[in-house]
């Protein structure tokens, strides 16, 4: 293993950040092992665990949250490939490195030291250009710049190389310092126009490395340096030519040509125009090497993950959620979802299509509660031209809509039983006819149903059939209320804080721990809907940069209270200062609120909004 942090924005991109056994942590206070410059970022904000083989993304009791894979955790496994956001710092998490060793076709020779007759020179100096040069880089250049991949780009820029400079054999190289660890090797013969083994000198290319110069040498096989390297006496190379490529302070490789032919010898010209277009072709050689680089843990990162979803929680409860979600996806069985209003119902029934067979074919949704009997039939089943009054068209229905994919019928419980009639025989046949029509239609669809209500109750009651309810009760899915996983209440506030918060184009550090123990006291009857309506409202209404038991509705700071005495005399001495404040500003402006608001830096209607909550009353700005 090579555990390490690779950072990809926010800061020095590309920057290595090595993991030991011990802890690693990050947040604002210096004494951190990554400490960063961000007020979004708490002292402390969260840290790497060592855990036998495992490590342990660990949030610290972060007021902005801590983020893997875009949505905030406490305490997560990391996996290969996993991107951390840290406030406006990204990393990715990297388990294990690729294959270190040279490429078969890459082969370093080692010289002994010695002297040779080289012309250097600066990679950053600028030649004069003759007009024909010019017209060749600008040529070459549109080239390098019109393609996007790294494995089109390398032989493409020998290739240009080749074309103005007499060499007989070309190499490019990605590769750092120490020579150890080529990330990327290409090589071009002129003759055979075919890539092959490429013998370099380790010397010659340590130097250039190193002190970040061009070197020329025409007389490679006299040289005591090169006199004794195997490469070029197998070779037969009498000339060769190495150039670096950098952009900006980084080397990211070098371009190596050389020639065996006694008669050919490389000009200071090609020592020039071989070094414009190692600068004119780093920049895209970074650009293609990062997007590939992406492009591959992107591919790793989705077939490593079990479940792809976008339910949020890390409760007990949840994890169990999710391993049966897991375990559904793959079959082909309908599925009842059962749960409050607001606990999620849809999300799971969309992680279940979006992780089985059917990912790629359409997921329909339809709200059975949402439409009468009629309208509801057509919707599901469609209709034909002239089937009733308004019907001037054929009209397919959602079932049709669905086919190879998922049906989903959310509030099932509240069908009528003619619907229900209809619905059980297409359970059963897979097949329905259009409203009007005659010929019945078959089609291929996973059902997906799901209720917050007690569907044996209505059984007994006659409101609902039991064949039907059978045919839909195959496999059952629970979703727990948000009051049975308490846990997860934080980080659900923390994601939707983020979410609104980037939304509505406001800078938000994070929830105050007055706020949050105001959410984690309240009982949620309306699940996690209520959360996050109610963290939308503060987001619109708050005016810190932290949300507030303040910027709250208003029935849940009356149903919830600070556990503790001196948190309930904190929170009212709060409360209490804001209210005098407030009051002054009404005094001063005689009144007027509007200019209660200017002096106090916030809008008119803040300042209404505060008032009520404060239970300040017009007459009360005495």
């Amino acid at each position: 293993m090579n555990p390490r942090l690779i950072l990809i924005a926010g800061g020095t991109e590309g920057r290595v950040i090595e993991l030991t056994d011990g802890e690693l942590t990050i947040g604002r206070d210096a004494s951190n092992s990554v400490p960063l410059q961000d007020r979004s970022v708490s002292r402390r904000h969260c840290a790497l665990r060592r855990q036998g083989d495992d490590y342990r993304v660990v949030d610290l009791g972060s007021h902005n949250g801590t983020f893997v894979n875009g949505v905030p955790v406490n305490d997560h496994v990391a996996r290969h490939g996993d991107r951390l956001q840290v406030g406006k710092t990204a990393f990715i998490f990297l388990l294990t490195s690729e294959d270190s060793s040279p490429p078969a076709d890459l082969v370093f020779e080692n010289e002994a030291p010695g002297s040779m007759t080289t012309l250097r020179l600066r990679a950053d100096s600028a030649p004069d250009l003759l007009p024909r040069e010019l017209n060749t880089l600008v040529r070459i250049g549109a080239t390098i710049n019109s393609i996007r991949t790294l494995g089109e780009l390398g032989p493409q820029i020998l290739a240009s190389l080749l074309e103005v400079i007499p060499a007989e054999r070309g190499a490019l190289v990605l590769t750092d310092a120490t020579l150890e660890r080529p990330t990327a090797v290409f090589s071009l013969d002129r003759l055979s126009r075919q890539s092959g083994t490429v013998n370099v000198s380790r010397t010659v290319v340590k130097s250039v490395l190193s002190e970040r110069v061009a070197v020329l040498s025409n007389d490679a096989q006299q040289s005591h340096a090169h006199a004794s390297a195997d490469s070029l006496r197998a070779l037969g190379a009498a000339s060769l030519l190495c150039v670096p490529l950098t952009l900006l302070n980084d080397t990211l490789g070098f371009i190596y040509l050389d020639a065996s032919s006694p008669g050919v010898a490389f000009a200071e010209g090609d020592l020039h125009m071989a070094t414009l277009v190692a600068g004119l072709a780093a920049g895209a050689l970074d650009s293609a090497q990062r997007l590939e680089w992406l492009e591959n843990e992107n591919r790793r990162l989705k077939a490593e993950l079990r479940i792809d979803h976008n339910m949020i929680g890390e409760s007990p409860r949840m994890r169990e959620v999710f391993q049966r979600i897991a375990r559904l996806a793959p079959a082909q069985s309908t599925v009842l979802i059962r749960g409050e209003s607001g606990t999620g119902k849809e999300l799971a029934a969309r992680a279940i299509h979006q992780n089985g067979p059917r990912a790629a074919k359409p997921f329909v949704a339809v709200n059975c509660a949402a439409l009468t009997e009629s309208l509801l039939e057509s919707e599901l089943m469609g209709h034909e031209k002239g089937a009733f009054t308004g019907a001037i068209a054929q009209k397919k229905g959602k079932l049709e809509v669905a086919n190879g994919g998922t049906i989903f019928l959310d509030e099932v419980g509240e069908l009528s039983p003619p619907i229900q009639a209809k619905l059980l025989r297409f359970l059963q046949e897979r097949e329905f006819d259009r409203v009007g029509g005659t010929r019945p239609i078959k089609v291929d669809v996973r059902v997906i149903a799901a209720t917050n209500r007690n569907l044996e109750e209505l059984i007994e009651g006659g409101g609902f059939r039991g064949d039907f309810y059978f045919r839909l009760n195959v496999v059952t899915l629970e979703l727990p209320p948000l009051r049975d996983r308490p846990s997860d209440i934080s980080l659900l506030a923390t994601h939707f804080v983020a979410k609104y918060g980037e939304r509505c184009k406001r800078h938000l550090t994070g929830i105050s721990r007055t706020a949050r123990e105001c959410l984690l006291n309240y009982d949620w009857p309306g699940n996690v809907r209520e959360l996050e309506n109610a963290v939308e409202h503060a987001v619109v209404f708050g005016s810190t940069e932290m949300v507030e038991p303040e910027d709250l509705p208003e029935k849940i700071l009356e149903k919830t209270a600070p556990s503790s005495p001196s948190r309930m005399a904190y929170y009212e001495a709060v409360k209490e200062a804001k209210r005098r404040i407030i009051l002054k500003a009404l005094e001063d402006a005689r009144g007027s609120y509007p200019k209660a608001a200017q002096a106090l830096g916030i809008h008119p209607n803040n300042l209404h909004r505060l008032a009520r909550t404060l239970n300040i009353k017009p007459d009360a700005k005495r």
